[in-house]
């Protein structure tokens, strides 16, 4: 599958890959950043923002979709970057195609199952995006309490960035799919490819628990090189919550690869 890309800057590629009921653009002022420096590409992965849908939502399928895309753009071997779901995909496609890029930089996440108590919060906002009446007198500030009991304020920004209204609302996003897939995008897949030997980092925010010191043996059993970094002031979504530091790290990371450093 190919898939909706945003690029910008020139030189050496870096590939941005969102979250879960995210987009390309929730990377925005990274991107711009970042494109001081390199050539951005910010991806909508499968189901997601201006990407087509499809029923299968496996982290081997997107992670072709991811290399399939940068492929045709001639944007191979690169960097790739990735937050949350985006970051397993980014793991997955690393592992699949070690060849193909040249370092992964992986934000809040790891390649494990989560815990119940996160699988079952993902649950509820998934249902009640589900369950939200589409009629055509739906306003923003309607859909938006409709969701607050089960996202904070932040999150609803996000997940009504996917709500196109008028006399048709509809979601933007394959909701259905992606609902239906929620089992396999909170888990981590059996890999049975060799580990990545080359640069990998690991930030996590300090204020989320989803990229705890526990999991650091199964990352470097598939990231040998593995290194990690803890944002002071972060929760999950460290780009949002730290923009400049977030981005320091990224700036840093880049410059490393193209210095041959590990990192």
């Amino acid at each position: 599958m190919i898939l909706r890309a945003v690029e910008q800057g020139g030189g050496a590629p870096v590939a941005l890959l969102h979250g879960l009921f995210g987009q390309g653009a929730n990377f925005g002022t990274l991107a711009r950043r970042l494109a001081a420096r390199a050539r951005v590409i910010a991806l909508d992965l499968r189901n997601h923002g201006h990407s087509p849908h499809a029923a299968a939502m496996s982290y081997k399928a997107m992670a072709e979709d991811v290399l399939e895309t940068l492929r045709e753009r001639a944007a191979l071997p690169c960097a790739l970057l990735g937050h949350s779901m985006g970051g397993k995909v980014a793991m997955m496609a690393t592992l699949e195609a070690p060849g193909a890029v040249h370092g992964l930089l992986v934000a809040d996440i790891a390649p494990v199952r989560y815990p119940p108590a996160f699988t079952a919060a993902t649950t509820a906002i998934a249902a009640a995006m589900t369950a939200l009446p589409l009629a055509p007198s739906l306003t923003r500030a309607e859909a938006d309490a409709a969701l607050a009991a089960v996202a904070s304020a932040e999150v609803r920004g996000l997940l009504l960035q996917n709500l196109c209204l008028g006399a048709h609302p509809h979601w933007r996003i394959g909701l259905p799919a992606i609902a239906a897939a929620l089992p396999t995008l909170l888990d981590w897949p059996v890999v049975e490819a060799a580990p990545y030997a080359g640069p990998a980092l690991f930030v996590a925010g300090a204020r989320s628990d989803l990229l705890r010191e526990e999991y650091r043996p199964a990352i470097r059993a598939l990231f040998p090189a593995a290194r990690f970094l803890t944002l002071k002031d972060a929760g999950h979504w460290l780009h949002a919550d730290q923009p400049e530091a977030f981005a320091s790290v990224a700036e840093g990371f880049l410059t490393s690869l193209s210095d041959g450093r590990s990192g």
